[in-house]
């Protein structure tokens, strides 16, 4: 991966650097079993509830994502399956994760030296989580996605364990937010913002769905099925 392609202003991030490592704590609270992945650093993991996977974040990495997989089965080799967010059939992804999947996306210690992050709908819904960072600071901003998403999605965006994006079920430009300059969000995509309103749900929707945090001041931690 290059660049978060969801958030457009995020392209001109790869260009600066960092100089020290963050850690992502992920930890499973869903009273199921959820295969974590993380890509273009970590790959995946299975936890079980209660357990954590810590994702180290080297200096000068590209931005990455995370998200959860459900009912997946591996064999011995890592290879398999997953209903929600399969990765090409394999443990340890190397790419993205097939729609729905709800996603946290990330870039440490970018312009002006912050961290920039956001819940990402535009894959769609299937587990609820949330993003923060480790310790308490006043410009740094938890978010999270805790609604029953797949439980109230339209019947139009059903999928067996998610909820997808319209862009996904229809691809049509206004779904899509192929033209910038008349992209407005439509009746699907105020379901998510409305459920969800930290999530960021179509291209150009930035304003009000990413979040900074000044790079060097903290870890980060995402919760899978977190306390309301």
């Amino acid at each position: 991966m290059d660049c978060l392609i969801t958030l457009p202003f995020l392209l001109l991030l790869c260009f600066f650097t960092s100089s020290y490592a963050t850690n992502i704590e992920v930890h499973n609270n869903c009273p199921f079993t959820v295969w974590a992945a993380a890509t273009p650093i970590g790959g995946g993991r299975r936890l079980d509830r209660g357990q954590n996977w810590t994702i180290n974040i080297p200096p000068n990495s590209k931005p990455g994502r995370v998200w959860g997989r459900t009912n997946c089965n591996f064999d011995g080799s890592g290879r398999g399956s997953c209903q929600t967010g399969d990765c090409g059939g394999v443990l340890r992804c190397t790419g993205w994760g097939k729609p729905p999947n709800t996603l946290v996306e990330y870039a440490i210690n970018q312009f002006n030296n912050l961290d920039f992050y956001d819940i990402s709908l535009v894959d769609g819904f299937n587990i609820p989580l949330s993003f923060s960072p480790t310790k308490p600071i006043d410009k740094c901003r938890a978010i999270s996605c805790t609604a029953d998403i797949v439980g109230q999605c339209p019947a139009a965006l059903r999928d067996p364990g998610g909820c997808n994006n319209p862009c996904t079920v229809f691809r049509t430009p206004g779904d899509c937010c192929t033209n910038p300059s008349t992209c407005n969000p439509s009746y699907y995509s105020r379901f998510f913002k409305t459920n969800c309103p930290d999530g960021y749900r179509y291209p150009m929707d930035d304003a009000t769905s990413t979040f900074t945090c000044p790079g060097g001041t903290t870890n980060y931690r995402v919760v899978f099925c977190p306390l309301n």
